[in-house]
């Protein structure tokens, strides 16, 4: 068995292969001081004679105490690649997962919007597909939510965020910042077990060393099965959805009933994309497909209901159907 490519040579084929960034573009590249994304800002700058990008470093200071310092230090790498550097200042955000990826999203846009870059590129890796999975299954997602984490998306009209290194495990992008000697920024919010995507990233850890040494790629390996499986059902949903649908909140029951389970509840989301239903309520939905007219769901969002009229499924705003009942005593 030969050597395994260098990460330079992994990358160079997996962009030639999938387009992920077209040459002459403008990338921001955004730089924790982690090793991800140290890793990937070496990796497209040794790549960038060949595809004439314009990069960039943008960094998101979260303004967190144990986060003093990372900002210069970025900087202090930018310089050294002779690149642009751009940092966005968080006011007052609070603590959590959630609060700090919604805000270093909206960051990364301003940033690109001001200073015209068409992608965002982030060092999402293999171990993070991997985490991403085990994190969403606990949390009981369908397919779409397991295998959330993609190559691509927009982020924004004319911006699309870009995942590059989503095929290189983390143990890699560790190695190469040791032999490249990047200064990496060792996290301490990594180590706190306060945070469920740490606790996740743990117990891999003991799965790999309890029962497979390659439970990470076995992980992500899943997750990209589900990606292609989860898009070629929505596509169907999507096509089944049009077709039965009569009007805004209004679907044709009958067309639905005759879809397969896996796709009657895909279209049930669609018809409800607008309050964001949970498995819970689509499944209340699918017993109205056969369920006798007049019947009706629970409240959705808002005070919404889902009513049977004859052979369709209808939407009823709240205040319609209590002027209906106030009308009707």
């Amino acid at each position: 068995m030969g050597a395994k490519p260098s990460l330079s040579t992994q990358l160079q084929a997996h962009l030639e292969q999938q387009q992920l960034l077209p040459q002459r573009s403008k990338v921001l590249m955004a730089v924790s001081g982690g090793q991800d994304s140290l890793c990937l800002g070496q990796l497209l700058l040794d790549l960038q004679h060949h595809w004439q990008w314009q990069l960039a470093v943008g960094h998101c200071d979260h303004g967190w105490s144990a986060d003093r310092g990372i900002a210069d230090r970025v900087r202090s790498i930018a310089q050294t690649w002779q690149l642009p550097f751009y940092c966005w200042n968080a006011q007052n955000l609070p603590e959590t997962e959630a609060a700090a990826r919604q805000w270093r999203y909206q960051a990364l846009i301003a940033m690109a919007q001001t200073r015209g870059y068409q992608y965002v590129v982030t060092g999402h890796t293999q171990s993070d597909l991997a985490e991403t999975l085990m994190y969403n299954l606990i949390r009981g997602a369908g397919s779409e939510g397991l295998s959330s984490l993609r190559p691509t998306r927009d982020l924004a009209p004319g911006i699309q965020l870009v995942r590059p290194i989503l095929n290189i495990d983390r143990q890699s992008t560790g190695l190469f910042c040791q032999q490249q000697q990047l200064p990496v920024w060792l996290d301490a919010y990594n180590d706190q077990s306060r945070y469920a995507r740490n606790r996740v990233r743990q117990n891999i850890a003991e799965l790999s060393t309890q029962f497979h040494p390659r439970v990470t790629q076995h992980f992500a390996q899943t997750s990209q099965i589900l990606a292609v499986e989860s898009d070629y059902l929505q596509e169907l949903a999507w096509v089944a959805y049009r077709s039965a649908l009569v009007a805004p909140d209004v679907i044709d029951r009958d067309a639905i009933s005759a879809l397969p389970l896996a796709l009657q509840r895909r279209v049930i989301k669609l018809f409800l994309q607008n309050y964001a239903p949970s498995f819970g309520v689509i499944e209340a939905i699918v017993t109205l497909l056969k369920a006798p007219h007049n019947s009706r769901s629970s409240s959705l969002r808002g005070g919404d209901t889902v009513a049977v009229v004859h052979q369709q499924l209808q939407i009823q705003k709240a205040d319609v159907y209590a002027s209906d009942n106030i009308a009707s005593q």
